[in-house]
């Protein structure tokens, strides 16, 4: 699954991360969404986050955590994960 616009981030999803969205609340899913595609149209600058242990990113959507990877080369965003915010960090 990917979405390109002029201008804009590329998304791209993780065979993982389609099956983690896949199994959320319709609303949450919706709010994921939504904050991805503000992320891919803002040039995240929303508050995304640098995990300390290894090279992703996260934000956070309520209870829920966005991990994703960015390759500001070809302007891509490629989320990993969305996990609830107790098992997010497990991984």
């Amino acid at each position: 699954m990917s979405k390109e616009h002029a201008g804009r981030w590329t998304l791209s999803y993780a065979r993982r991360a389609e099956k983690d969205i896949a199994r959320l609340d319709p609303l949450v899913r919706r709010r994921v969404f939504a904050t991805l595609e503000h992320l891919a149209a803002d040039n995240l600058t929303i508050e995304a986050r640098k995990l300390k242990t290894i090279d992703e990113w996260r934000v956070r959507v309520g209870d829920w955590r966005v991990r994703f990877t960015r390759d500001d080369g070809a302007r891509t965003i490629h989320v990993t994960h969305v996990l609830p915010r107790g098992r997010t960090y497990d991984r």
